[in-house]
């Protein structure tokens, strides 16, 4: 997992590389990270970059899992809080918590973990449902690596009726 700055770089630089990669059939690829002890793993073609030790400015009259927003180069983006997203509560941050930037629908937003772990191809083919009669909200969907449980983000979920 990464610890230092250089650590994400690498996860960057790897992204960056990775991307030129094109994968075979149902493969995709997906950068996993943790957050409150679950495994997530999000497209990388949602994946703009990684980052760490960013400020974070706090809104007034958001819902709490907005944690607030933050400047990247000239651009305003809003944060939000993995596990207040999932209704858990805030912990603080760690040197291995990073903001992992995503694009979803032409939107930007930034998504606080608790760590970025590495990028894997997955076949969408050997994913199973979640196991439950409700619509889950973050994921419908999850596959077994390695005796590891990986939760697949739906990424429209994280901004649909909330940003």
């Amino acid at each position: 997992m990464p610890e230092t700055m250089q650590d994400v770089k690498n996860i960057n630089d790897e992204l960056e590389r990775l991307e030129s990669i094109p994968t075979p059939g149902n493969i995709v690829r997906f950068l996993t990270f943790i957050s409150d002890g679950l495994h997530f793993g999000v497209d990388t073609n949602n994946v703009i970059e990684i980052i760490n030790n960013h400020k974070i400015r706090s809104l007034p009259m958001v819902p709490d899992y907005v944690r607030g927003i933050i400047n990247l180069r000239g651009q305003t983006l809003p944060i939000i809080d993995m596990r207040l997203r999932m209704g858990k509560p805030f912990q603080e941050y760690t040197p291995q918590t990073c903001i992992v930037i995503l694009e979803i629908e032409s939107n930007m937003i930034g998504v606080v973990v608790d760590s970025v772990a590495q990028v894997i191809d997955i076949d969408l083919d050997k994913t199973a449902p979640i196991p439950t009669e409700n619509r889950q909200e973050l994921t419908n969907s999850m596959i077994s690596i390695d005796g590891t449980v990986i939760l697949l983000l739906e990424c429209e979920a994280l901004i649909e009726n909330h940003m």
